[in-house]
């Protein structure tokens, strides 16, 4: 196993990261990317998804560093088109030596953004990895093709681990009116890890992903009512949370987890801090949107920032018994 400062200070990151709309440049005929061929109006060159690669590496290389001394073991990422701009991501600059593989599946998502989990392979063993369909329909009744639940079970420093990594249909045709989309999200995860409880009552799980609702949202309540222990509650404000809409900062992107992580004792990974990524070079840096995540377009204008996501991570400390 590599040694790095992270086994100095016995402490970890998990994180999630909505890339916004991580494409390659091709058209793919079965999906709606044609926004993202570079023939398009956005003319999203293969430089520009370069350059968004190199960006986006460059801030996951630092979730978490100032606090463990090594960028995260896990990250969970949404909006990613394929393998392909995984590859790119994975061997790009500023990630290419840390060892990370990642899981991935194609889902039904009409445009055909997919989630994706990151993992260290120093660090993590995937041992099963399947996806969970997930079954909505639409205002007019038909069949909403959203993403699915990745889930991945492996071995963390030695310790069994289950992984849902979640992309929550969105509010695109209003609040309230798809809201129930998101519940039936929120039911299945309950499903999936009552399945996963019920064979071994101590199992550790961390569900993440955007949620596409605030932590105090009915849907997100599902899970933390329960079974799930949420840390992101307290971090979002009026000033502060992982994305803004209409002057209104939003908190979408969440890491929960099983309480077992919360023990005093006897506990190979004990829960520190959750935190929202945000230093000053992935925020908008002058004008009326200063402060908020620093995108790529908006709308056709080229932008050439990051994501209009921050991403958020948890640390974790070790205990010497798990090396």
């Amino acid at each position: 196993m590599a040694q790095e400062n992270a086994n100095a200070n016995n402490l970890f990151t998990i994180a999630f990261y909505n890339l916004e709309n991580l494409f390659d440049t091709e058209n793919d005929p079965l999906t709606l990317d044609d926004d993202f061929t570079q023939d398009a109006p956005k003319k999203w060159t293969t430089q520009r998804l370069q350059k968004k690669i190199k960006k986006l590496s460059r801030v996951i290389s630092n979730i978490g560093y100032k606090e463990t001394g090594h960028p995260p073991v896990l990250i969970g990422v949404a909006e990613v088109e394929n393998s392909f701009v995984l590859d790119l991501l994975t061997q790009s600059k500023f990630l290419k030596d840390k060892n990370y593989g990642y899981v991935h599946f194609d889902s039904p998502d009409e445009r055909g953004i997919d989630n994706a989990l990151l993992y260290r392979k120093d660090y993590f063993k995937v041992v099963k990895k399947q996806v969970h369909e997930l079954l909505v329909t639409n205002e007019l009744g038909e069949r909403d093709y959203t993403r699915d639940i990745l889930h991945v079970e492996g071995i963390l420093y030695g310790q069994p681990l289950h992984l849902l990594v979640n992309h929550w249909p969105s509010r695109r045709m209003g609040t309230e009116e798809t809201a129930f989309k998101r519940i039936i999200a929120a039911e299945k995860n309950l499903e999936i890890i009552e399945r996963v409880l019920d064979k071994n009552p101590e199992a550790r799980c961390v569900v993440m992903g955007d949620f596409n609702d605030n932590p105090q949202s009915k849907s997100v309540q599902i899970l933390t009512d329960t079974l799930l222990y949420n840390p992101m509650e307290v971090l979002l404000s009026l000033q502060d949370g992982s994305l803004s809409h209409d002057d209104e900062w939003l908190l979408f992107d969440q890491i929960m987890f099983s309480p077992i992580f919360l023990k005093g004792h006897e506990n190979p990974f004990r829960f520190q801090q959750a935190q929202i990524y945000k230093p000053p070079s992935i925020q908008e840096y002058k004008g009326r949107y200063k402060g908020l995540p620093f995108r790529t377009y908006v709308g056709k204008k080229y932008l050439g920032g990051y994501s209009d996501h921050f991403p958020v991570f948890t640390t974790f400390s070790i205990s010497s018994t798990s090396f």
